[in-house]
């Protein structure tokens, strides 16, 4: 240990921090001057691995760590969950735990080495506190035991205000991050106090994601109309809910709609309501999505399922903010914000016909797409630790970890179902792991066949023979044409998969419920929802 105390003198100590004062003044991104900060710190202090969470609501979340596995950064710690992480937040100082303390460690297996992961034995760590009220934590972990004997508490102390400050000048600087951050904030406080199950967030920082970010903060706080666009899987839902924390309305309700899952008569209802005796069953008079959404925000998803019908009277309510309930004359005034999602071109289906270019051009007045996870690069590993740390809670493991040949299964892997991907893989490996133990481990590890991503997906090698040239007569509409394209596509699809609709529809690329609305609109016979193919027409 002497050399340790060698490395804290106060001159190796001030040598340290004075470049780290010296840039609270200067423009850095927060993700640099974090990383200085623990690369500071892991220079003078013996650890093997150091991280920096900050306290967000209820939990601990990661925003810089040197040492640990880099899934880490997408790890959501809850407190409650992390006896460890709750006692350094009380602790009134810095706190080493002793070396036989019982406490579960949040990192243990995550800490990496030269010969993989390994438990941690010495670990210790300082609440950080930025205007007088808790802010995160710093914490310090070694994988020898008694390698923190030697470490000054004081001089510990001091790299912790130091912390402080370096964090209070990042939050400065980088405002408009932060806004849309603390939007998720309000959004999952709003759904805690509402009573329901916390809420995920948007997790990444590649460059597409943080465009995404500031698109948010930039459209949340406005009253546009926003059409959140972007493939099946990418967390279209989550982008709405950030967009509806952004904004003033963040009080107030946020309502959803999924269109593609009512039939068509009772689209116009749940939309705008009804008065009793409008329709057979209609024994009440009920309030539609509008008038429950009022003064807040209508999410409307597969938007581009609306039947052409509603669509007009959604155009109205848009244009001058009255509906008329089903059946009923009476005008309803409603200020309601719209926010649309979909996975289809709609620009497409406005030529096709199948929905109106002056709904398309109101609904587009922000047009914002959701980058999809392939063009994400290693937000697949941050993605990967938040979806472990949900699967750690439910199976009731001290940890879940990625080995290497995981993570570089990750990497490679080209997500043709995105992020909602994503999850069900580690929820499936991480039962596959789990059956290879015979006694339940502390520490899960997750390898390259547990995933099961050997084969990559082909997404759309669907047909038993190659298309041929359809329709080539001039005199035959071009819509005539593309719909007999979709029919004979749907039907190979189906011949390929011995007639299971949700394999064709994975294997197509869409929605299972989108593939079947399609394939009724073409006149093919589609299961009823009992199970039967139900007769067209």
């Amino acid at each position: 240990m002497d050399l340790f105390r060698d490395m804290m003198t106060p001159q190796s100590l001030l040598a340290a921090m004075l470049p780290l004062v010296a840039d609270l003044a200067r423009q850095i991104p927060p993700s640099e001057r974090y990383r200085r900060l623990l690369d500071a710190v892991r220079r003078l202090l013996p650890a093997d691995a150091v991280a920096l969470l900050r306290l967000d609501g209820d939990a601990l979340v990661p925003l810089a760590v040197d040492g640990l596995a880099p899934d880490t950064l997408g790890r959501r710690f809850l407190v409650g969950q992390h006896p460890r992480l709750q006692a350094l937040l009380q602790a009134q100082g810095p706190l080493r735990f002793a070396p036989d303390c019982g406490l579960p460690d949040p990192y243990d297996g995550l800490v990496e080495h030269v010969h993989g992961h390994l438990p941690v034995h010495d670990c210790m760590g300082c609440a950080l506190r930025v205007q007088d009220r808790p802010w995160g934590l710093m914490t310090l972990d070694a994988l020898a035991l008694s390698r923190f004997d030697g470490v000054d508490m004081v001089a510990l102390q001091s790299l912790a205000d130091l912390a402080a400050a370096t964090v209070a000048a990042a939050e400065r600087m980088d405002d408009l991050a932060l806004r849309a951050e603390d939007a998720q904030r309000r959004a999952e406080q709003y759904r805690r106090a509402a009573g329901s199950t916390p809420a995920r967030r948007l997790v990444g920082r590649s460059a597409a994601h943080r465009a995404l970010l500031r698109e948010i903060a930039l459209v949340g706080p406005s009253d546009l109309t926003v059409l959140v666009g972007g493939e099946t899987g990418v967390g279209k839902e989550l982008v709405v809910q950030a967009l509806h924390a952004a904004s003033p309305r963040a009080g107030r309700p946020l309502v959803s709609l999924n269109c593609a899952a009512l039939p068509e008569t009772l689209v116009e209802s749940e939309l705008f309501g009804h008065v009793r005796g409008a329709f057979s069953g209609a024994v009440a008079e009920r309030q539609g999505k509008f008038e429950l959404a009022d003064g807040g925000t209508l999410f409307l998803d597969e938007v581009g399922e609306l039947p052409l019908a509603v669509q007009a009277k959604l155009l109205r309510v848009l244009q001058n903010g009255q509906l008329q309930r089903l059946g009923s004359d009476r005008e309803h005034r409603v200020d309601v914000r719209l926010v649309a999602a979909t996975n289809r071109d709609l620009a497409a289906e406005v030529r096709a016909g199948r929905f109106r270019a002056d709904l398309y051009h109101r609904l587009g007045a922000y047009p914002l797409q959701v980058p999809p996870l392939r063009e994400r690069g290693r937000d697949v590993l941050l993605l990967a630790g938040a979806f472990l740390e949900e699967q750690r809670a439910s199976l009731g493991l001290g940890n879940v970890r990625l080995d290497a040949e995981a993570q570089q299964a990750l990497l490679a892997h080209a997500w043709p179902g995105n992020v909602r991907e994503l999850e069900h893989v580690l929820a499936r490996a991480a039962l596959r792991a789990l059956g290879r133990h015979a006694q339940r481990p502390r520490v899960l590890s997750v390898g390259a066949g547990d995933l099961g991503l050997a084969a990559p997906p082909q997404a759309l090698a669907v047909a038993v023979a190659p298309m041929p040239a359809l329709l080539p007569d001039a005199t035959v509409p071009l819509r005539q044409r593309v719909q007999a394209f979709e029919r004979q596509a749907i039907e190979q699809a189906l011949a390929a998969h011995a007639g299971n609709w949700a394999a064709a529809a994975r294997a197509l690329a869409v929605d299972r419920a989108n593939l079947v609305r399609l394939a009724r609109r073409l006149g093919l016979a589609v299961p009823a929802r009992n199970g039967r193919r139900a007769p067209t027409g």
